[in-house]
């Protein structure tokens, strides 16, 4: 049982065919036959390595064509919306390719519809080829590609280096059937191939993507080929030379957790990416579903300034107009494409405060100021600090926002939670010409009484080199909320670097339920020019509840917010599969517990505290309804500050006592990592978790 997308619960299928029958294929017999391992399974992905280009082991064969891919590929690819359901078929993708033009995201550069697996039958012909299926596809897959031709796109597809493809139903793989396989594919008018890592019999990787990449290349049609054996024996360090985009990571799944977990692994290999090929953290998942707007811009600012690959993987007939803004905004698609082909670097990311920059062919720099944490935080770099030259002056362009201002040098934004702000940094001699950038914040917790007045402080600061005028800040919130400021709320200028505070007091109705409310933070502003200016932040309230005197069970207090790696965090069970309410009861070395929280990492369960609780208890471990691959570590944070934590447990390991002083904390927070080898099985429980106030 996997658990990040329903390809990875097929993974584990490897075969055991003869030596004999490989040998019979053309191909050497396989070392002693493996588990591939999930594709949340990543621990071959977690050594960035530190070799250069020059000295990357040297490939047998001869390179396919340096003309492609020289910016990562964009386009479409169904699996992640489909999978292999009906509704996958000839239909699909020539809708798919009808939006491509009717909503212009052709003509913002994406130009691939991709076929994913179950295209085929199961079984190949009496001459060994494949064969279409013809329900699904009645025209044929060159049918298809006609279509998608006639429209200006590229047709791409799929297979596997083994024996059988990825699907539990076993469609036919090209292990042995490379050559023809390859010609069947240039035949069809195929543009581009996705060559995956299943039932692979334990043949060097090498050799399996060496093969196919010299039978493309026999064809003589230009086909992309992407290398999708999910990081395993680290492609990053000698696919150059192979494919033209490898996957550095397993699976994403549709969730913040997988999203985050598959980024921090692809982030450190910038130096292995480049025009031709490329590091590739999986497709999209925008408008999915199982995220909300904010991490979606994120997921794309991410993708696009790490130069990845940019695969829609949502059903465009059902998408929402966020989910065309999002995926078509050309500002953002300009960094992914910009043609110096550098992915962006990480320059700091303490407390989840990331900063990301990109060097792009015009001298400018693109900058992504990620907020990894649950509360809006400040995040700032330097114009300097990420390799601008010295000036009197910068132009700041938010991606997003589509706006520009002026910088004196200082790159700052207070970004909402799981939020990106993306920006596009130059030293242009034009920044006089737009108004000051300025960085609006909120000091303090947005954690609200119902009915008790909360006092929060709002600040507004001038980073540009001419000063903002005429300055008002205002705060609004929900109907019935009362927002009143307490301290001016207005100045008449604002210099380089100086700030207009603001007191306010805040109350949530009499009443009002525990939970998420959404609240705005606004300035108003003018340049010297009288050009009129704004700054809005979005900023999430939580209306809380004290938690009683005594000793509570975690499991029965509501909680302010979760993350979990697969599926909802669930109470008084464990984690189960994907679907609310589908786990066991909560077993640990052979003991059943009758409360607490199933998790998976990476997880994250946030409760208030209220400043009036002093210790966490909790019987902590790996489920037993999970296999040996299970590996975790359980935390206890406090304001912020990790207070106590477990080291890395296994299945192997009975439940472990962990408590941690929590005094005078506001917010508490029961955090789950993975063992630091990929988040395969690691379904986690806090047992009888207690909360002593």
């Amino acid at each position: 049982m996997r658990h990040i997308s329903p390809r990875t619960a097929r993974r584990r299928v490897v075969g055991s065919l003869a030596a004999a029958l490989l040998c019979a294929a053309g191909l050497a017999a396989p070392a002693a036959a493996r588990d591939t391992g999930s594709a949340n399974d990543t621990s071959g992905a977690r050594d960035t390595g530190s070799r250069s280009t020059a000295e990357r082991p040297a490939t047998s064969g001869a390179k396919l064509p340096d003309d492609l891919a020289l910016t990562p590929p964009m386009g479409f690819n169904n699996w992640n919306s489909t999978h292999c359901r009906a509704e996958f078929d000839e239909a699909m993708v020539k809708g798919i390719a009808d939006i491509f033009v009717e909503k212009g995201l052709k003509e913002a550069g994406y130009q691939y519809v991709n076929l994913d697996d179950c295209w085929a039958l199961p079984e190949r012909d009496a001459n060994g080829e494949l064969v279409p299926d013809p329900k699904r596809f009645p025209n044929g897959i060159k049918g298809v590609a006609d279509y998608v031709h006639a429209k200006g796109l590229k047709l791409g597809i799929y297979t596997s280096a083994g024996t059988k493809t990825c699907s539990d139903i076993g469609f036919p793989g090209a292990l042995g059937h490379e050559v023809s396989d390859a010609q069947q594919f240039a035949d069809w008018g195929v543009d581009y191939l996705k060559y995956d890592n299943c039932n692979n019999q334990g043949v060097d990787a090498k050799k399996r993507y060496n093969t196919m990449r010299d039978a493309l290349k026999a064809t003589g049609r230009p086909i992309v080929y992407s290398i999708c054996e999910w990081g395993e024996n680290k492609p990053w360090e000698w696919a150059a030379d192979v494919g033209h985009l490898w996957r550095t990571t397993g699976d994403i799944s549709d969730n913040w957790s997988s999203m985050l977990s598959i980024m921090k692994q692809n982030l450190p290999l910038a130096q292995h990416a480049g025009p031709g090929h490329w590091n590739d953290p999986d497709m999209l998942e925008v408008g999915n579903g199982g995220m909300t707007d904010t991490e979606y811009r994120t997921h794309f600012s991410m993708w696009s300034i790490m130069a990845s690959p940019l695969l829609i993987g949502s059903d465009l007939r059902k998408a929402t107009p966020e989910t065309f803004e999002i995926i078509g905004n050309k500002e953002v698609i300009a960094v992914d494409q910009d043609p110096l082909g550098r992915q962006g670097e990480v320059l700091s990311s303490e407390g989840g405060r990331w900063v990301v920059a990109k060097e792009m062919k015009d001298g400018s720099r693109t900058v992504a100021l990620f907020n990894e944490t649950g509360t809006a935080q400040s995040i700032a770099t330097s114009a300097k600090a990420v390799g601008l030259p010295d000036a009197d002056g910068y132009t700041l362009r938010d991606l997003w926002q589509h706006k520009s201002y002026n910088t004196a040098g200082k790159i700052s934004a207070t970004v909402p939670a799981h939020g990106t702000v993306l920006l596009r940094v130059a030293a242009d001699g034009k920044w006089a010409k737009n108004p000051p950038a300025v960085e609006l914040g909120l000091d303090g917790a947005p954690l609200v009484e119902a009915g008790k007045p909360q006092k929060l402080t709002s600040k507004v600061t001038n980073l540009g080199r001419t000063p903002a005028q005429k300055v008002s800040a205002t705060f609004a919130g929900p109907s019935g909320w009362r927002i009143k400021a307490t301290s001016p709320s207005t100045a008449s200028a604002l210099g380089t670097g100086k700030s207009l505070s603001t007191s306010w007091s805040v109350t949530a109705p009499q009443g009002a339920a525990p939970g998420a409310y959404d609240l705005t933070l606004k300035t108003v502003y003018r340049s010297p020019a009288g050009t009129r200016a704004e700054s809005v932040l979005p900023l999430t309230a939580h209306v809380v509840v004290a938690p009683p005197a005594g000793e509570s069970a975690v499991s029965d207090l509501p909680w302010m917010s979760t993350v979990n790696g697969w599926g909802p965090v669930e109470k008084n069970t464990s984690n189960g599969e994907s679907q609310a309410g589908d786990g066991n009861p909560l077993t640990i070395g052979g003991v059943v517990y009758a409360k607490g929280l199933g998790v998976h990492a990476d997880s994250a369960v946030e409760y208030y505290t209220g400043g009036s609780c002093e210790k966490v208890t909790a019987q902590v471990g790996v489920d037993d309804e999970k296999d040996p691959k299970g590996t975790v570590t359980f935390e206890i944070w406090a304001d912020g500050k990790k207070a106590a934590s477990t080291g890395v447990l296994t299945n192997a390991d009975a439940a472990k006592g962990l408590s941690a002083d929590v005094t005078g904390a506001q917010v508490v927070r029961l955090v789950v990592t993975d063992g630091a080898d990929g988040r395969d099985s690691d379904h986690a429980d806090w047992a009888e978790p207690v909360l002593s106030c």
